[in-house]
């Protein structure tokens, strides 16, 4: 698959934006507002397997993300709401269609399966480890999220168009009122990006920016 480094951060934020507009037709269904006392913060999968340029899964647009998920965390921090780290591990036993399509899994022996040091020293974090794309899969996740009463998450991290996505429709099956910020999230390339929101935004998510969020909250 094509990489390309089609976020940075520089351009971060008008990207995010511009795409944001060009998806009005497709959110006009529903552009709810979130309400941060109901809500939970989801960073999936920022590991050392997509971030560092030494591993065959990098993602040249992964590092544009790193500051502004570190920043809402620290909004959610502030309002004493959950957030919830996943990591992709896999063993031979659980790994399923996970080995037979990628012919390779991610294992806890990996140096690359650590969580990446910006985003492990946020506070007051619980953390889940995943098998499968989908966060909710055999976790806890959904017990954490009903024990804290949340009905709204916002999910940020990697990788857009696999474990972000295939989260976020679980979600909505799971009966969660999704928040997907675009600058929130990152894959290989600006078309599977794209994709998704435009998936995502018909029939499982609030699509949005990170700033729109803030300023929600902050309001």
């Amino acid at each position: 698959m094509e990489k390309t480094k089609y976020f940075t951060e520089k351009n971060l934020q008008n990207k995010s934006k511009s795409w944001l507009s060009k998806l009005d037709i497709e959110i006009s269904l529903h552009s709810e507002s979130i309400d941060i006392s109901k809500s939970a913060l989801l960073i999936l999968d920022m590991q050392k397997f997509f971030h560092d340029e030494n591993s065959h899964a990098f993602i040249p647009s992964a590092k544009a993300i790193i500051n502004p998920i570190i920043q809402l965390a620290s909004i959610f921090s502030e309002h004493n709401q959950p957030i919830i780290l996943t990591k992709h591990i896999n063993t031979s036993e659980n790994a399923n269609m996970m080995d037979y399509w990628w012919s390779d899994i991610l294992t806890k022996y990996s140096k690359y399966s650590k969580i990446i040091p910006e985003v492990e020293k946020i506070k007051n974090t619980d953390l889940i480890v995943k098998s499968q794309y989908d966060a909710f899969y055999k976790t806890k996740l959904d017990e954490i999220l009903h024990k804290e009463t949340v009905e709204q998450v916002v999910i940020t991290g990697v990788m857009t168009h696999l474990c972000c996505e295939t989260t976020t429709r679980s979600a909505f099956v799971h009966g969660y009122n999704v928040f997907f910020p675009i600058d929130g999230t990152a894959t290989y390339n600006k078309k599977n990006h794209k994709s998704s929101l435009l998936n995502l935004a018909h029939g499982f998510a609030n699509i949005t920016t990170m700033s729109n969020l803030t300023k929600i909250i902050n309001e």
